[in-house]
């Protein structure tokens, strides 16, 4: 099975993986998956580093790369086809870069793994 891990479900499974559901950990546990990560996730995870609303252990370049590899997680580029997808969303959520992420998922036909239960009002399967 192919995934794509929201960035709480990448931020807990490197961090806190008691958070993850059996399921979401299932998911990214299992070595017969491709599990991948779209670069909304550090985009994210710095702006909120840079806000004051998390913290590090370490820089975030160190910590992506170091989990990139860890947890075997492929990067899902941001193309003009999931940018174009996002203007096709009806305004169920506000987020943008849950936005973006649901409109890779729709494009690359893929579950999200996410504790935001409000992302499979879009369709897209999500795994928590």
């Amino acid at each position: 099975m192919r995934v794509l891990l929201d960035t709480n479900a990448f931020l807990w499974a490197a961090s806190q993986p008691s958070r993850l559901s059996g399921p979401a950990r299932a998911a990214i546990e299992e070595s017969a998956n491709q599990r991948f990560l779209s670069p909304v996730t550090p985009w994210e995870l710095g702006i909120k580093l840079n806000s004051g609303k998390l913290h590090l252990v370490g820089d975030l370049p160190a910590f992506i790369a170091k989990h990139l590899h860890e947890m075997l997680l492929t990067e899902l580029p941001i193309r003009m086809e999931h940018a174009i997808a996002t203007t096709a969303l009806p305004p169920i959520h506000r987020d943008p870069f849950d936005r973006m992420l649901v409109a890779q998922a729709i494009v690359e036909r893929v579950p999200i793994v996410t504790s935001d239960s409000h992302l499979a009002r879009y369709g897209v399967e999500v795994i928590w």
